[in-house]
Order: C-alpha cells, then sequence, then structure tokens
C-alpha cells in the first residue's frame, strides 16, 4: 500500500477534565499545534447534561475528541495526510489535559493499494 496518511485512534480510561468544554477546546487547540498540522476550523459543542465534543478540521485532515465524563472516558480520533504532521506528538498532549489511568492506541495507515 502506498501510505497517504496515519490515523491514531485512541482510547482514553480513568480521565479526569472532560466535562469542561473550554479545556477541551484548549486541549484541541494544543493537539492541533503539537502535531504541526494547519487549523482550518474547529466546532466544540458541549452536551447536557455532561459530555463535550470537538473537532478540529485541519488541512492535513482531523483531529476529534468526544467525552464521557460520566465514565471517565475519552474517544480521539488524529487523521493526518502528508509527511509534514506528527500525529503521534498528541498523545503526550492528551496525558497532560486528561490525565487517564490507561490509553490504548490503534494505528492505521490510509492509503492506495499497491499496484
Amino acid at each position: 500500500m502506498k501510505s497517504i496518511g496515519t490515523h491514531l485512534i485512541m482510547e482514553l480510561w480513568g480521565c479526569s477534565n472532560l466535562e469542561s468544554a473550554s479545556l477541551v477546546e484548549k486541549a484541541l487547540r494544543d493537539v492541533v499545534t503539537a502535531t504541526k498540522t494547519t487549523l482550518m476550523e474547529l466546532t466544540v459543542v458541549p452536551f447536557t447534561p455532561v459530555g463535550v465534543t470537538a473537532v478540529a478540521v485541519v488541512a492535513e485532515s482531523h483531529i476529534s475528541i468526544h467525552t464521557w465524563p460520566e465514565l471517565g472516558y475519552a474517544a480521539v480520533d488524529v487523521f493526518t495526510c502528508g509527511d509534514a504532521a506528527d500525529p503521534d506528538a498528541a498523545i503526550p498532549v492528551l496525558k497532560d489535559y486528561f490525565k487517564p489511568d490507561r490509553v490504548h492506541i490503534m494505528e492505521m495507515k490510509r492509503g492506495l493499494p499497491s499496484e
């Protein structure tokens, strides 16, 4: 396969700081900076009674954070294309903001079949 991007799918359990839309937004902005991606648009949606979904559309693809504070759980996607982006740089930023007890990361190369 000819890889055109890397998609990290992260599960974070035992987290804190998941209920604040402003903190989730700050975390997402810091992930964008750390991964060396170019922010195009950012949307943050708080849910009632708890939870936040935040999505950054970046020139290199997208980064999203979905939180379930009542479960201490966050689901994060970091999909980047091109050689300049560093999706792995998101990991320490997310750990610093959300202090998970446990993290599971799946990495998938996205792209075209080999000829």
